[in-house]
Protein backbone atom coordinates (compact mmCIF):
# COMPACT_ATOMS: atom_id res chain seq x y z
CA UNK A 1 0.00 0.00 0.00
CA UNK A 2 2.99 2.08 0.85
CA UNK A 3 3.75 2.14 -3.20
CA UNK A 4 0.62 3.04 -4.28
CA UNK A 5 -0.35 5.92 -1.47
CA UNK A 6 3.12 7.06 -2.53
CA UNK A 7 3.04 7.08 -6.38
CA UNK A 8 -0.71 7.71 -6.81
CA UNK A 9 -1.29 5.17 -9.78
CA UNK A 10 1.12 2.09 -10.27
CA UNK A 11 1.02 -1.08 -12.20
CA UNK A 12 1.59 -5.07 -11.03
CA UNK A 13 5.09 -4.18 -12.88
CA UNK A 14 5.75 -0.58 -10.77
CA UNK A 15 4.89 -2.38 -7.61
CA UNK A 16 7.32 -5.81 -8.53
CA UNK A 17 10.17 -2.98 -9.24
CA UNK A 18 9.78 -0.88 -6.29
CA UNK A 19 9.88 -4.27 -4.43
CA UNK A 20 12.03 -6.36 -6.18
CA UNK A 21 15.65 -4.67 -3.90
CA UNK A 22 13.82 -5.67 -0.85
CA UNK A 23 12.09 -8.88 -2.00
CA UNK A 24 11.97 -10.26 -5.27
CA UNK A 25 8.13 -11.26 -6.22
CA UNK A 26 6.77 -13.00 -8.74
CA UNK A 27 4.09 -10.96 -11.57
CA UNK A 28 1.78 -13.03 -10.86
CA UNK A 29 2.42 -12.98 -7.21
CA UNK A 30 2.17 -9.05 -7.25
CA UNK A 31 -1.19 -9.52 -9.34
CA UNK A 32 -3.01 -11.75 -6.91
CA UNK A 33 -1.87 -9.20 -4.03
CA UNK A 34 -3.40 -6.03 -6.25
CA UNK A 35 -6.47 -8.54 -6.87
CA UNK A 36 -6.99 -9.60 -3.04
CA UNK A 37 -6.45 -6.09 -2.05
CA UNK A 38 -9.20 -4.86 -4.82
CA UNK A 39 -11.61 -7.67 -3.36
CA UNK A 40 -11.12 -5.96 -0.08
CA UNK A 41 -12.16 -2.48 -1.06
CA UNK A 42 -8.78 -1.22 -0.11
CA UNK A 43 -7.73 -0.12 -4.22
CA UNK A 44 -10.04 -0.02 -7.47
CA UNK A 45 -8.16 -0.38 -10.67
CA UNK A 46 -8.59 0.99 -14.38
CA UNK A 47 -7.79 -0.29 -17.22
CA UNK A 48 -5.02 1.68 -19.80
CA UNK A 49 -4.32 -0.45 -22.96
CA UNK A 50 -3.91 -3.80 -21.84
CA UNK A 51 -2.45 -2.86 -18.03
CA UNK A 52 -4.78 -2.41 -14.82
CA UNK A 53 -3.42 0.70 -12.87
CA UNK A 54 -4.05 0.37 -9.28
CA UNK A 55 -5.35 3.56 -6.93
CA UNK A 56 -5.80 3.64 -3.62
CA UNK A 57 -9.49 3.84 -2.13
CA UNK A 58 -8.55 4.53 1.76
CA UNK A 59 -6.26 6.87 2.80
CA UNK A 60 -3.70 5.92 5.18
CA UNK A 61 -5.11 6.11 8.75
CA UNK A 62 -8.54 5.32 7.36
CA UNK A 63 -7.22 2.00 6.29
CA UNK A 64 -4.97 1.88 9.25
CA UNK A 65 -8.46 1.78 11.52
CA UNK A 66 -10.14 -0.54 9.50
CA UNK A 67 -7.35 -3.37 10.48
CA UNK A 68 -7.28 -2.46 13.90
CA UNK A 69 -10.98 -2.92 14.11
CA UNK A 70 -10.76 -6.18 12.30
CA UNK A 71 -8.08 -7.39 14.69
CA UNK A 72 -10.65 -6.10 18.04
CA UNK A 73 -13.24 -8.25 16.94
CA UNK A 74 -11.11 -11.34 15.76
CA UNK A 75 -9.04 -11.37 18.05
CA UNK A 76 -10.28 -9.50 21.37
CA UNK A 77 -13.92 -10.70 21.06
CA UNK A 78 -14.93 -6.89 20.11
CA UNK A 79 -13.12 -5.41 23.12
CA UNK A 80 -10.89 -2.46 22.91
CA UNK A 81 -9.89 -2.78 26.72
CA UNK A 82 -8.58 -6.41 25.87
CA UNK A 83 -6.25 -4.87 22.88
CA UNK A 84 -4.79 -2.14 24.79
CA UNK A 85 -3.97 -4.41 27.55
CA UNK A 86 -2.27 -6.78 25.55
CA UNK A 87 -0.59 -3.97 24.14
CA UNK A 88 0.30 -2.72 27.40
CA UNK A 89 1.52 -6.94 28.41
CA UNK A 90 3.39 -7.14 25.04
CA UNK A 91 5.66 -3.52 25.97
CA UNK A 92 3.72 -2.35 22.68
CA UNK A 93 2.21 0.91 24.79
CA UNK A 94 3.33 1.81 27.63
CA UNK A 95 1.24 3.65 30.65
CA UNK A 96 2.28 7.20 29.62
CA UNK A 97 1.19 6.87 26.23
CA UNK A 98 -1.69 5.36 27.48
CA UNK A 99 -2.37 8.59 29.64
CA UNK A 100 -1.93 10.79 26.74
CA UNK A 101 -4.77 9.04 25.17
CA UNK A 102 -7.13 9.20 28.06
CA UNK A 103 -6.43 12.88 28.23
CA UNK A 104 -6.63 13.49 24.50
CA UNK A 105 -10.23 11.96 24.78
CA UNK A 106 -11.07 14.01 27.84
CA UNK A 107 -10.01 17.01 26.20
CA UNK A 108 -12.25 16.00 22.74
CA UNK A 109 -15.49 14.91 24.99
CA UNK A 110 -15.13 18.63 26.78
CA UNK A 111 -15.28 20.41 23.57
CA UNK A 112 -18.43 18.55 22.38
CA UNK A 113 -21.73 20.32 23.20
CA UNK A 114 -24.31 18.45 25.04
CA UNK A 115 -26.45 16.21 23.52
CA UNK A 116 -29.97 17.76 22.98
CA UNK A 117 -33.07 16.09 24.48
CA UNK A 118 -33.51 13.96 21.63
CA UNK A 119 -29.79 12.53 21.97
CA UNK A 120 -28.52 14.79 19.16
CA UNK A 121 -26.01 17.85 19.97
CA UNK A 122 -27.43 21.01 19.61
CA UNK A 123 -26.23 23.45 16.68
CA UNK A 124 -25.94 26.72 17.03
CA UNK A 125 -28.68 28.69 14.52
CA UNK A 126 -27.08 31.16 13.08
CA UNK A 127 -28.78 34.76 11.04
CA UNK A 128 -28.57 35.81 7.54
CA UNK A 129 -26.03 38.71 9.59
CA UNK A 130 -23.94 35.81 10.74
CA UNK A 131 -23.59 33.57 7.56
CA UNK A 132 -20.00 34.81 6.23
Amino acid sequence: MDIIWSRGKVSAIDVQDALEPRRALRPSTVRTILSRLEDKGYVQHEIAGRTFLYTSLEPPGNLAVKAVKRIVDRFCRGSVESLLAGMVDGEIVNTEELQRIVDRLAAQKAEQPPPSKHGKAKRKRTTKEETP
